[in-house]
């Protein structure tokens, strides 16, 4: 059953094309409106075009890491008050570094999350989205 979410919409940056699609279709069956992107730069243009309630974003990118494009986020007045949650297959041993960059919330893929379809990853971003502030 789809949550009723409205039409929040959410930016999902993903440079493995199976896992962006396997996440976007989560996503949209929880009824959330996705937007996707697969590389640093193309983040950074869908967020200023779309302005998405939140920014789902993958450590490792292509043309521009995760960090980066985080901290480019922060710094423009027109997605810095975005909340941002950090996706990545490594641990989160740079979570202080990045909660201090900015992420308001990470997520660990891993190969039971993908065992497990990506609904742990949709409960995630409904309990992040409850605790931003209106």
């Amino acid at each position: 059953m789809a949550a009723k979410v409205g039409l929040v919409k959410v930016l999902l940056v993903e440079d493995s094309k199976f896992l962006r699609v396997s996440i976007e279709r989560a996503l949209s069956a929880a009824g959330y409106q996705v937007v996707c992107a697969g590389d640093g730069d193309e983040a950074l243009r869908l967020a200023r075009e779309h302005t998405p309630q939140l920014i789902l974003l993958d450590i490792m990118l292509p043309k521009m890491s995760g960090p980066d494009v985080l901290k480019a986020l922060k710094k423009d007045a027109a997605t810095a008050a975005t909340p941002v949650m950090m996706l990545t297959s490594l641990s989160q041993k740079n979570a202080a570094a990045l909660a201090k960059d900015g992420a308001a919330g990470f997520f660990e893929k891993s190969d039971a999350m993908l065992g497990n379809g990506p609904g742990s990853l949709v409960a995630a971003v409904e309990k992040l989205l409850k605790t931003k502030p209106e």
